[in-house]
């Protein structure tokens, strides 16, 4: 449901999950989406927006939670 929901909100769809919490109102799930295509593949920009759903899998809240070049998730593109 997350995934679906980022697609929905973004317009872009989900490559996977990067992290699933469970939380007291719900769940927390880290979706990666890719944001920018380059060439080559390793130019590309990644996300991972952070995904708050409650308990009956309703959206709450979700945001960008950073950015990176694939292969090199410690660099912020920003």
């Amino acid at each position: 449901m997350a995934a679906d929901d980022v697609d929905d909100l973004t317009g872009r769809a989900p490559e996977g999950i990067t992290s699933i919490d469970r939380t007291e109102d719900g769940w927390r799930i880290g979706v990666e989406v890719l944001e920018s295509r380059r060439v080559p593949d390793s130019a590309d920009i990644l996300a991972v927006y952070l995904v708050a759903l409650d308990d009956d899998g309703d959206l709450v809240s979700y945001r960008r939670e950073r950015r990176y070049y694939r292969g090199r998730p410690e660099e912020d593109p920003s």
